[in-house]
């Protein structure tokens, strides 16, 4: 779950988070992150407000 907009969250990663992951989900609070991104990446994604599609 990222909770912050910090800088030192935007440059995560994510590959290597995706690795550490038993199961890949991600919840993004602040909408930091690309949906189409991440679900490319392979994580199930969610950011609130955005809805679902």
């Amino acid at each position: 779950v990222l909770m912050t907009e910090w800088n030192q969250y935007r440059s995560l990663d994510l590959h290597r988070l995706k690795e550490l992951l038993r199961q890949p989900i991600f919840i993004d609070l602040r909408n930091v992150y690309d949906p189409s991104v991440m679900k490319e990446l392979g994580f199930k994604y969610t950011g609130v407000g955005r809805g679902v599609k």
